[in-house]
């Protein structure tokens, strides 16, 4: 049965530190994974610095990223999914890029937080035209979806992770606060009732603003179709490798058979 070595890396802002980069992506490859994902706000500053920075120094630290990124990916035969902000047209984006060694595909984030003391939907430009689906692609035969961490909140992005068949959903966070107990939760259950595997990916580090303290707190897990923690990190910067099983999935499906249910009550008659 097919199988896939994946990876998360739970890092604070890596600035333009190659040399810092590098050591994991060597320990990565020597265990084996294929995919390695990235947090949010880990190839950019946090989104209350962007909001002080000039536009063209930010897309200027993604584009470098980027290209980094690709060297690596091909030095290492690796897939790397990281969220990135670029500039397009004079505007900034809030993406998640997939980079492997001979190509660099762009996913837009389609729902942004509209909060007001955390309110990206205003300050970036993406479109809100687009269908609400994550980006798809297969890695070593296993399917493979990506969304943004706060799109994890949304049935309607949720709809053709079964339909489509997918074994795993890549998870970039920047999660903060006291927020520990209820992503897990949601994790465990978008996991269950999916019958997909979940990796999350939370950045982490510290954030001042007006004498709050953003503490992100890290909590990066693969989360199983049953809904059971295979790996979670603790609160420190580090990185998780752990194996994702199609076997797995596929037991869980034919076990609780959730997707059938459902096709049959839609066409009643119909086998």
């Amino acid at each position: 049965m097919k199988s896939l070595v994946v990876g998360a890396l739970q890092l604070p802002t890596l600035g333009m530190n190659a040399t810092r980069l590098e050591f994991y992506l060597k320990n990565a490859k020597a265990r084996g994974a294929r995919l390695l994902l990235f947090g949010e706000y880990v190839l950019n500053h946090f989104f209350k610095e962007l909001e002080k920075m000039p536009v063209s120094m930010v897309g200027e630290q993604s584009e470098m990223h980027i290209r980094l990124l690709k060297k690596f990916a091909s030095d290492y035969d690796m897939v790397f999914v990281a969220p990135v902000v670029r500039l397009k047209s004079g505007s900034l984006i809030k993406s998640i890029v997939k980079i492997t060694g001979g190509s660099v595909r762009y996913y837009d984030q389609k729902l942004l937080m509209p909060y007001s003391h955390w309110n990206e939907k205003s300050f970036f430009s993406n479109s809100s035209s687009s269908a609400l689906e994550p980006m798809i692609f297969t890695v070593d035969g296993i399917k493979v979806a990506v969304m943004a961490g706060y799109e994890l909140h949304f049935d309607k992005m949720w709809e053709s992770i079964g339909s489509k068949k997918v074994d795993l959903v890549l998870l970039p966070t920047a999660s903060t606060f006291s927020s520990h107990n209820r992503w897990r939760d949601l994790i465990r259950c978008r996991a269950f009732l999916h019958g997909c595997y979940i990796l999350r990916a939370n950045r982490v580090g510290e954030y001042y603003d007006d004498h709050v303290k953003w503490r992100f707190y890290g909590d990066s897990m693969l989360i199983n179709p049953e809904g059971e923690v295979e790996m979670m990190l603790e609160d420190r910067e580090s990185m998780l490798i752990e194996s994702v099983e199609r076997s797995v999935v596929s037991e869980h499906r034919r076990a609780w058979r959730f997707e059938r249910e459902i096709a049959e009550f839609e066409a009643p008659g119909e086998k």
